[in-house]
């Protein structure tokens, strides 16, 4: 059985508004059902590991309802990996769940950027979703280069951000940010379900393009290994 590495933020407070922020549970949930459902084994990360905070859950959506009552997976989200837990080796691909937790602490854990760089370098399948691409901003190659340079890919975009006024709060702007590493960046109106595959770069705009991550990545892994 293929395993895969789901990334999930730790960080709970959205800036200095007094709200609380995590991991985006329909952009967890989505591809995690669809892959489970293929066959692979899934486990998570963490920048901190142990516990993590889902953002989003709607209770309307019998999806989201019964993941949140998956005793194996909501046991997992309660004791999440820490980076140092991890033998990139053993994943056939890794995949960074967004929610805007991810702005304050993917980017800059260089754990993390080992293990993607290791795996993409490897031919390893590499996908993200909405702010979950804050992880891949600063991640570079063997040669020094970053990983999103000249690679097709999508985000959360800088007008969705301004759409729901977290423009001010966030500690970057994604788009911009990915921009500036030279990411060949590409949008849809807001809202709208957008994703790039180049190569084994799997990428997402927003909550409604995380379950085509999740198939594209799936086509990925069945085409290569």
């Amino acid at each position: 059985m293929k395993k895969l590495l789901f990334v999930v933020t730790s960080h709970t407070e959205l800036g200095s508004t007094g709200r609380k922020t995590g991991f985006h549970f329909s952009e967890m949930g989505e591809p995690y059902a669809f892959l489970r459902g293929n066959g692979y084994a899934i486990d998570f990360v963490s920048p901190l590991g142990g516990a993590v905070r889902a953002d989003g859950y709607d209770e309307a959506d019998p999806l989201q309802k019964q993941l949140m009552e998956d005793d194996e997976l909501q046991s997992k989200l309660a004791d999440t990996l820490r980076p140092a837990d991890i033998d990139p080796d053993t994943y056939a691909a890794i995949y960074y769940v967004g929610g805007h937790g991810t702005m304050w602490d993917f980017a800059d854990n260089l754990a993390l950027q080992h293990i993607t760089s290791k795996m993409f370098e490897d031919g390893k399948g590499v996908a993200a979703v909405c702010h979950g691409p804050a992880g891949l901003v600063n991640v570079k190659l063997s040669d020094g280069s970053f990983l999103v340079k000249d690679k097709n890919l999508a985000a959360f975009s800088d007008d969705e951000e301004r759409a729901i006024n977290l423009d001010k709060v966030m500690p970057f702007l994604l788009e911009s940010a990915l921009v500036a590493r030279g990411a060949k960046y590409t949008k849809h109106p807001l809202w709208q379900e957008n994703i790039e595959v180049d190569k084994n770069l799997i990428t997402g705009q927003n909550p409604a393009s995380a379950l085509s991550v999740g198939k594209a990545l799936h086509e990925y892994l069945t085409k290569t290994q």
